[in-house]
């Protein structure tokens, strides 16, 4: 994928107007069809896209705004995942779901959709622009976490067959044209004496699929509060081991103290820089996001650096949400003047 330099782009979800937010409860409430949700979904979504456009994002997102939160909208579609009570309170809320015998596999010459369609997905969003387009999806061990397991023996084996029925959409979405696809790891903080079996699902999920691979990995971003707290000190050395090109992570909230692991840990991959906090209205000024790139700039080489938000804009009033993703895009650009400035010029002095 070629890209410029210092290329932006957003980690997936995008700012839920409060209309949407509303319609999805109709619709939980059943006063709504699936049909017309459907059809607002599709609106909203193009507006989310016209808006990252209009802010000046490079790589954009569809703002996955079906999805309600970060697990239902896969759990509700995979086949073997038993949800008893659809009916919720709030859009947001999370099913009760569980696996009461081992999910069913797919054989390898299946013609059929693996379940959860996410090309179809994928496919909507590619019609709507000109830019990239990057798509994420849940990853196995965190959907593993909002499943009462009473299948497998042994727990780890659950997470592998997410990681295989996910490989199958992702071998769909690549079929379909994806090449920038992004595993969003956002329970994985919650449980950091388990990143061994991640990195291992992660694995299972790129296997064979032709496409440059993201990792996020933040620390929840639930009603815009964090869920744990802590360093990233728990993904080194494991993540080393990830079959992904990029691994994306949230500072600007925390601060830039974890830069040192990428030196430390002699990261030599592509770094998906959050410089821009969810968790606040406040927008930051252009300038601290020029500074928080100048210092990532220390670590990691401008060639193989994206920037990014933290996590998700989901929980941001929509005006806020294009504020800070325009203050994002000048604080790059300011950053990549500066670049441009210490370039040799031609016929000049090397």
């Amino acid at each position: 994928m070629s890209m410029v330099l210092l290329p932006t782009t957003v980690v997936g979800s995008y700012s839920v107007p409060e209309w949407l937010e509303r319609l999805k409860t109709e619709y939980y409430q059943r006063r709504i069809s699936a049909q017309h949700l459907a059809e607002i979904h599709e609106v909203a979504i193009k507006a989310a896209v016209k808006d990252q456009e209009l802010a000046g994002i490079d790589i954009v997102s569809d703002g996955e705004l079906r999805r309600d939160n970060d697990v239902d909208y896969f759990l509700a579609r995979l086949p073997g995942v038993h949800i008893p009570q659809r009916a919720k309170t709030d859009y947001f809320d999370y099913y009760e779901a569980e696996v009461t015998r081992p999910l069913p596999e797919l054989p390898d010459s299946a013609k059929t959709s693996p379940g959860l369609d996410l090309a179809a997905d994928f496919r909507f969003t590619r019609q709507l622009t000109d830019r990239p387009v990057k798509f994420s999806f849940t990853g196995p061990f965190s959907l593993s976490r909002r499943i009462r397991d009473g299948a497998y023996e042994q727990p780890g084996d659950l997470v592998r067959a997410l990681a295989r029925r996910l490989n199958a959409e992702a071998r769909e979405l690549a079929a379909a044209g994806a090449d920038f696809l992004q595993i969003d790891e956002p329970f994985l903080a919650g449980y950091p004496e388990q990143v061994e079996l991640a990195v291992e699902a992660v694995n299972t999920v790129v296997d064979g699929v032709p496409a440059t691979w993201a990792l996020h990995v933040c620390y929840g971003n639930r009603y815009a509060r964090p869920s744990w707290e802590g360093h990233y000190d728990f993904l080194f050395p494991a993540v080393q081991a990830a079959r992904v090109d990029q691994i994306v992570l949230e500072f600007a909230r925390k601060g830039l103290d974890d830069l040192r692991l990428i030196r430390q840990h002699g990261w030599d991959r592509w770094l998906g820089f959050g410089v821009i906090d969810v968790k606040t209205p406040q927008v930051e000024p252009a300038d601290l996001v020029a500074s928080r790139i100048r210092r990532a700039l220390e670590y990691v080489p401008a060639d193989r650096l994206m920037i990014n938000p933290d996590c998700g804009l989901r929980h941001l009033a929509p005006e806020v949400a294009r504020q800070k993703l325009r203050a994002m895009v000048a604080g790059v650009a300011t950053v990549r003047a500066e670049l441009a400035d210490q370039q040799p010029r031609e016929g000049g002095l090397a």
